[in-house]
């Protein structure tokens, strides 16, 4: 299947899955969506929506928070995280919507990415849900699934992959696409725990779906059979030893690759776990793909 099918048949499978996905943040004016896009970055959107509501009691209109000192601002949003260059950017922000645009949001998508700590996830956010046009919004959830299934190939950039679903994704579909990506991807496809493959409407059709599978069969290969575990071993003395260890795992006839490890995540901690008795409470936890590579490494001694 090629991936513009591909994608076509996703997109019609998480449409009938989640026929009501919509952006999980509360809002009814464009200005506070971009307040909350904003305060969304490394913060959950249900925490998000619960300190927005003391910031609009304060400040309830683009004004009232263009001339609110940052300060107070910076009060409020903290739970949030990152409150100080959060509340800097939302105070810059509104005083340009204040002074360049009377208050309004631009509905140009260039605009957009010229006003402080917008980026192009936000303002493909901000174009398909406040003014309904194409947008594709790159998040955490759309990158890991889009890897996982198989629409895009090794790709970690957010640009990129916008760029390559662009291509094979509907203009018409795309914002719709991307909030079932994170309804599938909290639901279904976890990052934090196995995923759920087994009520996967994609399990059919998606082409990572046996990683962790595979990595558990070729560590217990390697455990018997001392060749190809020095094979995987020696692995560490190359100057780029993950890009090693997958260039191994293909000539041995596992479809593996980077990406694949990294979109595993959390899965495959579980599954070293698995392979190491469980682990435990004090088990190591993973932060990123050099450290997927290294317990896999350490299971082999």
């Amino acid at each position: 299947m090629r991936k513009k099918e591909l994608a076509l048949e996703v997109i019609r499978r998480l449409k009938e899955e989640y026929p009501d996905a919509d952006c999980t943040l509360d809002y009814d004016e464009a200005w506070k969506l971009l307040v909350s896009v904003r305060l969304a970055a490394q913060c959950t959107d249900a925490r998000v929506n619960v300190v927005v509501e003391d910031l609009y009691a304060k400040f309830p209109d683009v004004n009232a928070l263009a001339d609110a000192p940052v300060e107070e601002i910076e009060e409020i949003v903290r739970p949030c995280g990152l409150g100080k260059s959060k509340a800097r950017d939302i105070s810059a922000c509104m005083k340009i919507l204040r002074d360049e645009y009377n208050g309004k949001v631009p509905d140009d998508f260039d605009k957009l990415l010229k006003l402080p700590g917008v980026g192009r996830k936000s303002a493909n956010l901000i174009m398909g849900d406040v003014f309904g046009k194409p947008a594709i919004v790159t998040d955490t959830h759309c990158i890991r699934l889009c890897n996982r299934i198989g629409l895009v190939d090794k790709m970690k950039d957010p640009k990129k992959v916008e760029m390559a679903l662009w291509k094979i994704i509907p203009p018409e579909e795309g914002n719709s696409f991307c909030h079932r990506l994170v309804n599938h991807g909290r639901e279904v496809c976890t990052a934090r725990t196995k995923p759920y493959c087994d009520k996967c409407c994609l399990q059919d059709i998606c082409k990572k779906v046996d990683v962790i599978a595979k990595l558990d069969e070729l560590q217990t290969r390697a455990l018997k059979e001392p060749e190809l575990k020095e094979r995987l071993k020696n692995t560490k003395k190359e100057k780029e030893p993950l890009s090693a260890f997958c260039r191994v795992c293909q000539e041995l006839g596992y479809e593996i690759y980077e990406m694949d490890i990294i979109c595993a995540g959390e899965e495959f901690h579980a599954a070293m776990k698995r392979s190491t008795n469980g682990g435990g409470e004090n088990s190591p936890m993973l932060a990123g793909e050099d450290d997927f590579y290294e317990l896999f490494m350490a299971n082999l001694k």
